[in-house]
């Protein structure tokens, strides 16, 4: 299906969006979505003909566990409320944990990259096909970015790429930001892994901004497009015409006059490197590593199954520890790219946060970020964001924060209203006591 041109939809610019010429589709983060209610903003683009294609954020599928079957239907009941012809998700972990490592289960409020290993690559291909099965339309699933490298690895991204299609018949969305994020931080040259992998399974491709601290590539979606990333759009050009281009930005958002004037750059792009392409990928025929269970079936674990996802279980427990629990370095990882991905990580929590929660920085003004950082420090994230802001306020109100007493009081009305019925435990019992002293009752 040829897409066209498009433009990752976002709230925050849906008027600007709206008002771009020559946008032939958006992307929309399917979390976002509430699935009995579409925003006005997309009713409208869907009216005028504009595709609107569902990006997943949360399913893990690089991750140890089998997909989760509550997330797989939410993604499923996005496409068809959309009437999206594919999704699209990322070759990343986002948790860990759990009974099959022996420990608590943790959220990264991130991607985090796979090893490329043969392992990892088995799991990867599995939960592809339960996914594939589960979704009404075909799948396509996105390279990411990385700060950090597993040790032991196997394969190029490239060959990792190309054996997972070669297996499971999924496509792939090629970001070309993610490409040039993994040369600055990883030395791995964009022009090899577009060599290797399967151009024509390519489904659509991504182009985002980011920044440049200290020699590493913070793929932030919140700076403008890079002239060294429209070389690597350029160079993938050279090799396929893609179906689709979408310009990603998730924050600090631009004028609309701006975001035209990436998109421009974007079809200047590729309109200089149209042209015969440099190699005609040769004939695939994807297919299946395992027989296809009938639909709404999922075989159970095979003893090699089994012995590759408890593998990853621990080495991805280890690494997520390392970043977000003060666990020790594995073997192998480089202690200072962890230590700055682990603070990426800590700072991204509290912007996101302070976005799902815009009152909390409201309440503790100029202090919210140094109170939300400390209280990461020593508590994971287990249950997502907004879980997250509730259990922050709740810390803060059980150490009797802010000292403010007004502060505190709007805090605790805040956290009242929002923490909903739930078994009392220590913590909440304590927070009941805090609450009557400062109430009075």
């Amino acid at each position: 299906m040829k897409l066209g041109i498009g433009i990752g939809w976002r709230p925050e610019i849906a008027d600007a969006v709206e008002a771009l010429p020559g946008i032939d589709w958006v992307e929309a983060v399917a979390e976002n979505l509430c699935p009995g209610h579409l925003p006005d903003s997309l009713v409208r683009l869907r009216e005028r003909g504009v595709t609107v294609v569902p990006h997943g954020v949360s399913l893990g599928l690089g991750g140890a566990e089998r997909p989760d079957p509550g997330r797989l239907a939410d993604l499923a009941a996005r496409a068809e409320l959309l009437g999206a012809p594919l999704v699209t998700e990322h070759i990343a972990f986002v948790r860990a944990g759990g009974p099959r490592a022996g420990a608590p289960g943790l959220e990264a409020g991130h991607l985090l990259p796979v090893p490329r290993t043969r392992d990892a690559l088995d799991v990867l291909c599995e939960n592809v096909r339960i996914a594939q099965d589960a979704l009404p339309v075909p799948l396509a699933l996105e390279n990411i970015a990385a700060l950090v490298s597993w040790p032991g690895e196997e394969l190029t991204e490239g060959r990792f790429l190309a054996e997972l299609v070669e297996r499971t018949g999924v496509r792939l969305l090629i970001d070309v930001a993610n490409l040039h994020t993994n040369h600055v931080n990883r030395g791995e040259d964009p022009a090899t892994a577009l060599d290797e992998l399967p151009v024509e399974a390519i489904a659509y491709v991504h182009v985002a901004g980011g920044v440049e601290k200290d020699g590493v590539w913070h793929d932030t979606h919140a700076h403008p497009v890079t002239a060294p990333v429209l070389d690597v759009l350029a160079e993938l050009r050279c090799r396929v015409d893609p179906p689709g281009v979408l310009l990603e930005r998730d924050d600090s958002f631009p004028p609309a006059g701006e975001l035209a004037g990436e998109l421009d750059l974007i079809r200047a792009t590729l309109d200089r490197a149209a042209g015969p392409p440099r190699r005609v990928p040769a004939a695939r025929t994807p297919a299946r590593a395992v027989p296809v269970e009938p639909s709404g079936t999922t075989a159970p674990e095979t003893a090699g199954e089994t012995g590759a996802r408890d593998r990853l279980a621990a080495g991805q427990h280890g690494l997520l520890s390392a970043l977000v629990a003060g666990g020790p370095v594995p073997a192998g990882f480089d202690r200072e790219r962890l230590a700055v991905q682990s603070r990426a990580l800590a700072a991204k929590r509290a912007g996101v946060v302070a976005k799902v929660a815009p009152e909390l920085p409201e309440i503790l003004g100029t202090g919210y970020r140094s109170a939300f950082l400390a209280y990461a420090a020593a508590r994971p994230m287990s249950a997502g964001y907004r879980r997250d802001a509730l259990d922050f306020a709740e810390s803060l109100l059980l150490a009797d924060l802010p000292a403010d007493a007004a502060a505190r009081r709007r805090l605790t009305h805040w956290w009242q209203d929002r923490a909903g019925a739930r078994p009392p435990r220590r913590s909440t019992l304590l927070l009941r006591a805090a609450r009557a002293a400062l109430t009075g009752r």
